[in-house]
């Protein structure tokens, strides 16, 4: 083994020649890099003089010397060491070339590594801190740089030289010399910030904290200098650092957090910077808000935050234009929109977005009419219950970008009102009138336009309009879309032939959404719909095709659910085999479509799907059993700190492998060749991206399947939990949630195929009727597996997910899934009580935090459905256990009552709304709380909130109905009429409902104590209920059992009351009750006995009257 032989094979791995890269890199593993001694041999070629060989050919020797050095450097005699480290750091010292200099570094502190281990070179940081005092330039820069590069591979190695190292780089870190000086000073404190104790009591983890906070400044300059110099590779390495201190111990930035967020706010806003400067401090404020919320929140910067975004969007609003998706300042501050509504409460984001909106919307600069819509379409997922509560203020500026002169401002516009419609659905639903037409109007004028010279915007125009469609027609009720079918599915079918491919994808998608909502209206377009997709289900030759192959199927599946079964039969065998070939075309994508129509079949076919099941299991098992290879992607030394960790890429997650751990490959030499791309690794990372999401719509199909099958899914059932439940442990959440609420849907499926005897439950525990063998075993799985979800994942809308499962089922199956252990309840406690005081590990900032949530007024909407879904759960208890959930209930009283007086209504609805469903649990036992209950109520019933006196009308009712303190309660009966008459003519129908509910409980209860001549033609004046069927029960009992007391204030009101009844034994079913049903059977039978002549203009009450 000789350097005269390395040397050629080093040149041979960068030539551009393929044969001889493999050659030589075949011959290079197999006679060198499995000895010990190619390393020293590896090092001589490194550190040769730069006239022998090139800077290219050195560096690739340091890289692989780098890559051995764990390997072999022990094994290299220990005579030899001392000549290697000398000569070594004194060839890296003078080295002129930088990219060899800073290779050379890593080959030294990947030496020191293995050196500190072993107790050598103990001397190697004094030498480096001697250096980077040296009145060299060179030589501090290398020094820095190469301490830099020690601290990087063990830091926590270096714990008792952090004084001293502190003591150099608040020095060097002002180097008036070199820039690079400083921005490898600031690359080392950022490692240095990783390791240091903030918690620790003795005095040096205190000095090491002031130490390192107060070089902030210094590094924010250093920043500011990079970027007014538009030196990219340093502003990029000055961004890491801050990106690093971010996701390090809170304390470290706590003190000049607000300087530094307002210093990104500036540059992302500063025009004069170059735009990827501007997009790099904007993603380290999304990151901010992302890890540091409630400190973000506590500073109460949002609002004035946010009227700088919209600025930067309007002046930079044309870079949003076209199918580019490369990141702009504008496009970026609209993701920061997004993220600030989704993390902040809606007055530090939406709020200020819908104050500008008029001075926005009706600017004379198109600019800023587009960014207004745009800023609303990009905060409304994140605070869907807000802007809901505001649509009426600002729908009509919309109505107006509609109608804009500016063709750009239509499409933004349209692209508004989709995502408007996407998370406001059943609202926006109701304005179809209103918009509908101004969608069509788009549509029609922008395909009259795409042969003019404006004919690229019209393509996008009627791409859009067909998007906003289909966004809207999901929310419309079926009678609403009706008249819409006959006159826009024809216009969009006359798109399928479009050449442009995302205009017949749009349009294709937006007949199947009409379909959907259709339902047989849309027979009369069936079959040539199916004539016209029938195609597309074939295409298979592009990327395009495969994409368009997607959209035809689940339109197809849509228009399958629209028709229904029998018409539909004749296609079911093509698209079987469609949907089977489409699982072998390289697509995933096209995956998730063949297992979303699978689904479609089963909820159309029902247990008629039997016969397909074993090749549609069978599939979605190969899907779910897929091995995972763990996606380790080297983003290079500068992301060691993330070693073994996870981190988002293209908004998914991936796990960092340490570059220095790696085999040294073909595809690592490769790279030096430069032949290697960045979407060598993002097309691994998408791979296993895909694969993730598709096991994600996978579990849920399976759990469709179960649930539409019923018993035909029985022999598969077994084997698809087993595959499904370690998927709850899952890196990524998607998979984690579809996990977690395919389990409980399936329990309940299995729980609701029971015998009746066993399905039918009882409150309380031990439980007085045991499920089936297979239900107890399955309910203790996955209560198991729920509870370690609980107890620890950091995600919000994992818990939410966990909250929201559990509550249903227990409101479903009763009390039977927490009854496998004492342990159960007293773990649901725990963490019930950790969410509603706001501490558990899905609502803290990364690392520890000054900041109590808890303290903070508000919450973001994510952060409320934490809690909210929390307090379902405590519903679902109290349901479940009945009596028993009043040793339970005095847990959680101070806290469910400081929710019911919150300033913010969503919280004092919510509330009163759980004290109404407690109370109703508890009966009886909620007897020795009625004081400080009935308190809260009657309170609430003279709140602002209509929907939240709707919850206290309810509420009262239900605990007068229950409590046993009837003195307490007769003495507040004239101040809660009082109350309640005013709400007798709210036009809210839930409230009237919740109202007349409320009073007729009260008359059960004391009618004695109730005005009844004043009260009843009020009461049935209102009638009958609209919205809120349950209140049938009191109002409809109090009637009948008036009547059947002969009390004259109710039968004089019977003339009044006749058509009412014929109104609620009419459809909808759902109205009554089988019990009341049967009810106010007898009254009619009653009343037609009296007077017959008041029930015979009503046929379906002279019916019931002679059954």
């Amino acid at each position: 083994m000789d350097q005269q032989r390395l040397v050629p094979l080093l040149e041979a791995v960068l030539a551009p020649n393929t044969d001889s890269v493999k050659a030589a890199t075949a011959e290079l593993k197999r006679d060198y890099y499995s000895k010990p001694e190619s390393l020293p041999l590896l090092i001589q070629v490194l550190t040769s003089p730069s006239d022998q060989l090139t800077p290219q050919v050195r560096q690739l020797a340091a890289t692989q010397a780098r890559t051995l050095v764990p390997k072999h450097w022990s094994a290299v005699p220990a005579n030899l060491k001392p000549q290697i480290r000398n000569h070594l750091l004194e060839a890296t010292l003078r080295e002129q070339s930088s990219p060899v200099r800073h290779a050379a570094a890593r080959v030294i502190s990947s030496i020191a590594k293995v050196d500190v281990e072993d107790g050598e070179w103990a001397d190697l940081p004094s030498l480096m801190q001697h250096a980077a005092r040296s009145a060299s330039v060179q030589q501090r820069e290398v020094s820095t740089y190469i301490l830099f590069a020690i601290l990087e591979n063990l830091g926590d190695g270096f714990l008792h030289r952090f004084g001293d190292l502190f003591a150099l780089f608040s020095q060097t870190i002002h180097d008036p010399e070199s820039m690079e000086v400083r921005m490898n000073t600031m690359m080392a404190l950022s490692k240095m910030a990783m390791f240091i104790d903030t918690d620790g009591e003795d005095d040096s983890s205190a000095a090491a904290l002031e130490q390192l906070q107060a070089t902030i400044p210094s590094m924010v300059t250093l920043l500011k200098e990079a970027i007014d110099a538009s030196d990219e590779s340093r502003t990029l390495q000055a961004f890491e650092v801050f990106h690093t201190l971010l996701t390090c111990d809170s304390k470290l930035l706590n003190k000049h957090f607000r300087e530094l967020v307002q210093f990104m706010a500036n540059v992302g806003a500063n025009e004069e910077a170059d735009d990827d400067s501007r997009t790099q401090a904007i993603s380290f404020l999304m990151q901010t808000v992302n890890f540091r919320k409630l400190k973000f929140q506590s500073l109460r910067i949002g609002e004035e935050l946010t009227r700088g975004i919209l600025e930067i969007i309007a002046k930079d609003a044309d870079s949003l234009e076209g199918d580019d998706d490369d990141l702009t300042p504008a496009s970026s501050a609209l993701g920061l929109l997004g993220i600030m509504a989704e993390n902040l409460p809606p007055n530090q984001t939406v709020v200020p977005i819908l104050s500008c909106f008029k001075e926005f919307a009706t600017s004379p600069d198109p600019s800023r009419r587009e960014t207004i819509i745009r800023a609303i379409g990009a905060c409304v997922e994140g605070a869907p219950d807000f802007v809901d509560t505001q649509l009426q203020s600002f729908l009509p500026g919309v109505l107006r970008l509609l109608e804009d002169p500016e063709i750009r401002v239509r499409e933004a516009a349209l692209s508004g009102v989709g995502s408007l419609a996407d998370c406001l659905a059943e609202n926006l639903g109701k304005e179809h009138a209103k918009l509908m037409p101004a969608l069509a109007r788009n549509l029609a004028a922008a395909m009259q336009g795409l042969n003019d010279s404006d004919a690229k915007r019209n393509l996008g125009l009627v791409t859009a309009s067909c998007e906003a469609i289909e966004s809207l027609v999901d929310g419309m009720d079926d009678d609403d879309i009706r008249g819409y079918v006959p006159e826009l599915v024809p216009h969009l079918s006359g798109l399928y032939e479009h050449p442009d491919y995302k205009v017949k994808a749009a349009a294709i998608g937006a007949v199947g959404a009409m379909a959907m909502s259709a339902k047989e209206d849309f027979m009369p377009f069936f079959e040539q719909t199916m004539h016209s997709l029938s195609r597309y289900i074939e295409l298979k030759d592009s990327e395009d095709d495969l994409d368009l192959r997607c959209v035809a199927c689940d339109t197809i599946g849509n228009v399958a659910l629209a028709v229904g079964a029998k018409p539909f039969k004749q296609f079911v065998p093509p698209m079987m085999r469609a949907t089977e070939e489409g699982l072998h075309l390289g697509h995933p994508r096209l995956r998730e479509t063949s297992f979303l129509f699978w689904s479609d079949m089963g909820k159309v076919y029902e247990s008629e799907f039997k016969s397909f099941l074993p090749g549609v299991v069978q599939a979605l098992h190969a899907c779910l059993e897929q091995e995972e290879s763990s996606v380790e992607v080297e983003l290079g030394t500068d992301a060691a700190d993330l070693v073994g960790k996870e981190v988002v890429i293209g908004g998914k997650k991936v796990k960092v492998a340490a570059a220095e751990d790696d085999d040294v490959g073909e595809d690592e030499m490769d790279g030096m060749n430069g032949d290697d791309s960045d979407e060598d690794w993002e097309d691994d990372v998408q791979a296993i991206t895909a694969l993730a999401m598709e096991k994600e719509v996978a579990i849920e199909v399976l759990a469709n399947l179960v649930a539409f099958t019923h018993g035909a899914f029985t022999p598969y059932l077994e084997k698809s939990i087993e595959i499904i439940l370690p998927m709850v442990e899952h890196s990524y959440e998607g998979l984690r949630k579809a996990a977690i609420s395919a389990l409980f849907r399936i329990y309940a499926v299995l729980w609701e195929m029971q015998d009746e005897s066993q399905s039918d439950w009882q409150p309380g525990l031990p439980l007085k009727i045991q499920p089936s063998g297979p239900v107890a075993k399955l309910g203790e799985v996955i209560i198991t597996a729920a509870l370690a979800v609980w107890e620890t994942d950091d995600d919000r809308s994992t818990i939410s997910e966990v909250n929201a499962n559990v509550a249903s089922t227990l409101r479903l199956c009763g009390p039977a899934i927490i009854s496998g252990s004492p342990k159960n309840i007293e773990v649901i406690i725990t963490n019930l009580r950790t969410i509603i005081a706001r501490q558990h590990p899905c609502q803290q900032d990364l690392g520890e935090d000054d900041d109590d949530p808890s303290e903070l007024a508000e919450s973001s909407e994510y952060d409320w459905q934490v809690i909210d879904t929390a307090l379902e759960v405590l519903m679902g208890l109290a349901k479940a256990l009945g009596p028993q959930f009043s040793e339970i209930w005095p847990m959680f009283e101070k806290s469910v009552m400081q929710f019911a007086s919150s300033s913010t209504s969503t919280e004092r609805c919510t509330a009163v709304g759980t004290i109404a469903d407690c109370v109703r649990g508890m009966g009886n036992a909620v007897t020795p709380f009625t004081s400080q209950i009935l308190k809260a109520l009657l309170h609430r019933l003279g709140d602002e909130d209509v929907e939240t006196k709707a919850n206290a009308a309810f509420a009262m009712g239900v605990l007068i109905e229950s409590t046993q303190k009837d003195a307490e309660v007769l003495k507040a009966y004239n101040s809660i009429l009082a109350k309640l008459e005013p709400l007798l003519r709210e036009e809210s129908s839930r409230m009237l409902d919740n109202a007349a509910g409320c009073v007729s409980r009260m008359i059960i209860k004391h009618r004695d104590r109730v005005p009844l001549d004043e009260v009843l033609p009020a009461l049935v004046e209102i009638l009958p209920l609209k919205e809120d069927f349950e209140e049938n029960e009191p109002v409809w009992g109090m009637i009948v059992q008036l009547f059947s007391a002969g009390v004259p204030a109710m039968t004089n009101l019977a003339p009044q009351l006749i058509p009412v009844v014929a109104q609620v034994m009419s459809p909808p079913t759902e109205q009554l009750s089988d019990e009341t049903r049967e009810q106010l059977t007898l009254l009619v039978k009653f009343v037609y006995g009296k007077k017959p002549d008041m029930v015979q203009p009503y046929a379906k009450l002279v019916e019931v009257a002679n059954s």
